[in-house]
């Protein structure tokens, strides 16, 4: 398994996720996301893995000005949006080679481990 972790130290969930393959003796590459972002390719991998771009945002993020400009921006724009403003990102984002999961998802994880 090629695990990399996207997030912020502070977020618990990133925290949790990145515990859960630690416990299990999995390496798993922890990437913050303020710090070296996510490229673009990796945005383009994550977003068909799991449903699109709509379904990375965190509509609960504390940055309310840039998660409005990324809400409302038309989709040739979100991408770009995104990537400069990776604070509106759910967190974890956790790839597994093509396969992700955005959010705390031991169950994904689980089942990952067994398709190894």
């Amino acid at each position: 398994m090629n695990i990399q972790i996207f997030g912020t130290k502070k977020n618990s969930d990133a925290r949790k996720a990145e515990r859960w393959f630690k416990e299990r003796r999995i390496r798993a590459q922890f990437i913050d996301l303020l710090d070296k972002g996510i490229s673009k390719g990796e945005l383009r991998n994550v977003a068909a893995a799991c449903g699109g771009l709509d379904a990375l945002i965190d509509p609960d993020c504390r940055d309310r000005d840039a998660l409005a400009l990324v809400t409302y921006l038309a989709p040739s724009q979100k991408e770009d949006a995104i990537l400069e403003h990776p604070q509106v990102l759910r967190q974890p984002i956790v790839r597994n080679g093509k396969k992700a999961a955005v959010g705390y998802a031991p169950d994904a994880y689980a089942a990952w481990q067994r398709e190894d």
